[in-house]
């Protein structure tokens, strides 16, 4: 993700990593939301890579990847815990 700072990457991160564990209510505290956001935009973008799908639009851009990779990494997570 080019054009996204560090400090951008967190607040971006955090608020999909939130935004996420609302949707797949989640019970997660704020640190890992963040993690989540960010960690999640890259599995997303890796696997948007994958499939040849470029992402574009910065800030939007990887706000949507990075909610898309929190809603991926809960469901797999709750996919381990059963």
């Amino acid at each position: 993700m080019e054009g996204v700072g560090w400090i951008s990457a967190i607040i971006i991160g955090g608020l999909a990593g939130w935004l996420a564990g609302k949707l797949m209510e989640a019970r997660y505290g704020i640190f890992l939301n963040i993690v989540l956001g960010i960690v999640g935009s890259v599995v997303a973008s890796a696997v948007l890579a994958q499939f040849h799908v470029a992402v574009v639009g910065g800030r939007l851009g990887y706000f949507v990847t990075g909610f898309l990779g929190a809603c991926l990494l809960i469901f797999l997570v709750r996919l381990v815990r059963r």
